[in-house]
């Protein structure tokens, strides 16, 4: 399970030309579901992003937590993240989860941080998505299931 997060002033999601997601003051998470990937991912993810200090305290240093600084989270799932560039100029999605076991690990995630996170939205699975965001920093992370399960660190 790939997480791209960025920290955002605010952030929302448009289909159809109605907004279905929003947040304020926290990340802007777009979520990619591997094929093989499960809920031991999720939960990784989940309780890292939870914890990361990338939010600025009184003094300026990035040493708060999205829950230190009560944020809220808007989740995107993006299969595109699991795109293989490696031959020809056309990516292949192959190592994407299908549809069904994608949204279903999605959704688990989603839920999971709303345990932490106090205000979590998310997109509409599937949908061709507007995604409008006010970036904070930038601070864009990129996080891997993988390489948590190698550390033991979540």
């Amino acid at each position: 399970m790939t997480a791209v997060l960025q920290r955002v002033a605010e952030a929302a999601v448009a289909v159809d030309g109605k907004t279905v997601g929003s947040c304020n003051g926290g990340l802007l998470i777009l979520l990619g579901v591997a094929e093989g990937d499960a809920e031991e991912d999720a939960l990784l993810l989940a309780n890292k992003i939870a914890k990361l200090r990338i939010f600025s305290d009184e003094a300026g240093k990035m040493n708060l937590s999205i829950s230190d600084v009560h944020g809220e989270a808007l989740v995107i799932s993006n299969f595109t993240l699991l795109a293989n560039y490696k031959h020809g100029n056309r990516p292949d999605y192959l190592g994407a989860a299908k549809p069904e076991a994608a949204n279903a690990l999605y959704e688990h995630f989603v839920a999971l941080l709303s345990k932490t996170v106090g205000r979590v939205e998310k997109g509409v699975f599937g949908a061709d998505m507007k995604v409008s965001l006010v970036n904070d920093g930038p601070v864009t992370l990129v996080l891997h299931s993988e390489v948590l399960k190698k550390t033991g660190k979540a």
